[in-house]
């Protein structure tokens, strides 16, 4: 069965860090591709980033390009989402995502066949 499992959110101040782990079982991370998309209240999905299955490829949406970085580590069967100098608007509920598909070029992530629960991310001003 395949298992996602989100971890890593917090509370904090902008301009800070975190880094958020998605812990796969049931399947070996390097097969698949990972995704993670946010939502915040009141707001659409948005894909975030995404490590194809494919290439290794990343990718990312535009508003965190230059501040995020997505990596896996095949040791641990876990991906990573690095998140540097954060925004308020960073703020949301991130998810990951997986499938045997390579990371959808329309960015929606969300879209991806396989999910875990989400962390919370929480940056303030």
């Amino acid at each position: 069965e395949v298992q996602l499992q989100a971890s890593g959110g917090g509370l904090v101040q902008a301009g800070g860090s975190l880094r958020l782990s998605c812990a796969a079982s049931g399947f070996t991370s390097d097969d698949y591709t990972i995704g993670w998309f946010r939502q915040a209240p009141g707001k659409q999905r948005e894909g975030v980033s995404c490590i194809s299955n494919d290439d290794g490829r990343t990718y990312y949406t535009d508003s965190v390009k230059g501040r995020f970085t997505v990596s896996s580590d095949s040791a641990k069967n876990t991906v990573y989402l690095q998140m540097d100098s954060l925004k308020p608007e960073d703020t949301a509920v991130y998810y990951c995502v997986a499938d045997t598909l390579r990371c959808p070029r329309s960015g929606s992530y969300y879209l991806l066949s396989y999910r875990g629960q989400g962390t919370q991310v929480t940056v303030s001003s």
